[in-house]
């Protein structure tokens, strides 16, 4: 009988369970509000990487459920079905303006990363391959799941320990996600960019320990029933819903992956590519499970609240397995561009980030300027989890705005995820001029983005420029 899964399995929910009582005692993880997830994958990457070989236990297989649960939150993801109440038309220049913001993060992350390597390359590591570049949009803008998956694929190319150098991009974007999130936070109250009464909110002790009261009528609604349980039960079906998503899926994939192969060798490369971005092609066959449901009138069997807790159990694994499938024997070999990398990205996040986010904005620029930081140094629930911080219960309509804008990002980054694999090209097909056309791709985003930025912001696309953060003059 093979326990293999059951043991790592057991082995991540151990670490989440001792991580949670650990920010609910330690202050230290309260005051910085880091999430239990993180905590865990620190103690599993010390678990998996000094005590999990004396026991004859290898990490490989973390990374394997961190490929598999990222497609499966996105499937929980693009299952919701939004209520009625709130399809409500926003204004398209809220709109556009957080798309400009999120796809201007991926054109910096991506032109900057690249241009690092080529220096990095040219001078002091001629060896060093030239995809790593990208795993700073990969592991910061995209997100553990994405590094690895990608990662493995370019581990076949020849990039020795390239998974492992992405979830640690990933793992040091959460951390920056954390405590540069709640220095933001911080920063904000002390200069006057949020309101003073989110005190409250940040010292309510559920928030801080991340337990909610003993009091049971005090505790929110996680979700809501669709089904009678004498038919089957609520989270079966939509666990079923989900699961059965993600078969079609790999079905699909599967398909086109073997027309593929019968072109040739560029073909196969192609078709290797797609698996790199599986979650792409799952998150657009559970819109299209969804769209089938609603022809049949039978939508109204999904619960979106059940769907987030789906997707919230499979982002806290994702954290915690991503960061314990990280090989610090590998990482050793990398730590210049490594280094280079996040410096960089300490500066486009930090820096760049709200200096453009509060002037594009008419609105909620600081709650805005939060959750897309979040995003673009973790993942959507990172960013959402910061909102949480100043705005509970989403009274604003910031989240709401952001989830909108998420599907314009998605279809906007398809042709960026599909240029990624084009430094790697340049060495397996030795032709350098494809890694300066990923340059280009990325130059092209950073651009259009920055053209969308003026005609958003209009005058105050430069208003006190000398200032991070812009604030009307009243």
């Amino acid at each position: 009988m093979n326990w293999n899964y059951i043991i790592h399995i057991g082995i991540i929910s151990t670490a989440l369970l001792i991580a949670a009582l650990a920010r609910a005692r330690i202050r230290f993880f309260q005051h910085f509000l880091i999430p239990a997830s993180i905590v865990a994958g620190i103690l599993l990457l010390v678990f998996y990487n000094f005590f999990a070989p004396m026991l004859g236990l290898k990490s490989d297989f973390l990374g394997e459920i961190v490929y598999h649960l990222l497609n499966i939150s996105f499937i929980a993801m693009m299952l919701r079905v939004v209520p009625e109440n709130r399809k409500k038309a926003r204004g398209k220049r809220t709109i556009a303006a957080n798309v400009t913001a999120v796809m201007a993060q991926y054109g910096l992350q991506a032109f900057f990363g690249l241009l690092v390597t080529a220096l990095l390359i040219a001078t002091v590591s001629p060896t060093l391959f030239p995809a790593i570049g990208f795993f700073l949009p990969l592991g910061f803008e995209l997100g553990p799941g994405q590094a690895y998956s990608i990662g493995v694929t370019w581990e076949k190319m020849g990039f020795t320990g390239a998974s492992s150098v992405g979830l640690t991009m990933a793992a040091i974007g959460f951390l920056m996600g954390s405590f540069g999130g709640v220095m933001l936070i911080n920063q904000g109250l002390k200069r006057g960019w949020i309101a003073k009464d989110y005190r409250e909110k940040i010292n309510k002790q559920s928030i801080r320990t991340g337990f909610f009261s003993r009091v049971t009528t005090e505790r929110p609604v996680g979700s809501y029933l669709t089904t009678d349980g004498e038919s089957i039960d609520s989270l079966t079906y939509h666990i079923a819903l989900v699961m059965a998503t993600y078969l079609i899926s790999w079905g699909f994939l599967t398909g086109l992956s073997a027309l593929l192969n019968l072109i040739g060798p560029m073909g196969a490369d192609l078709a290797d590519s797609l698996w790199g971005i599986n979650f792409v092609f799952s998150s657009f066959c559970a819109l299209g499970v969804k769209m089938l449901m609603r022809l049949f009138k039978v939508e109204t069997t999904i619960d979106t609240s059940t769907c987030n807790r789906i997707s919230g159990l499979s982002v806290d694994l994702t954290v915690a397995a991503s960061l314990g499938a990280i090989s610090l024997v590998v990482v050793q070999g990398y730590w210049l561009p490594i280094l280079a990398l996040v410096l960089m990205g300490l500066l486009l996040t930090l820096v760049v980030l709200p200096w453009v986010c509060s002037r594009i904005f008419d609105d909620y620029q600081f709650y805005r300027m939060l959750v897309i930081y979040g995003t673009s140094t973790g993942t959507l629930p990172t960013g959402l989890a910061l909102l949480r911080v100043v705005d509970k219960e989403f009274e604003t309509p910031v989240a709401t705005d952001f989830l909108y804008a998420v599907g314009v990002v998605f279809i906007l980054a398809i042709p960026f995820i599909m240029s990624v694999n084009l430094p790697a090209f340049s060495i397996t097909r030795n032709q350098p001029s494809l890694f300066w056309l990923a340059v280009l791709i990325s130059a092209f985003y950073l651009t259009a983005s920055f053209i969308a930025y003026l005609i958003i912001a209009k005058k105050r696309s430069f208003a006190q420029a000398g200032k991070l953060f812009y604030t009307e003059e009243v």
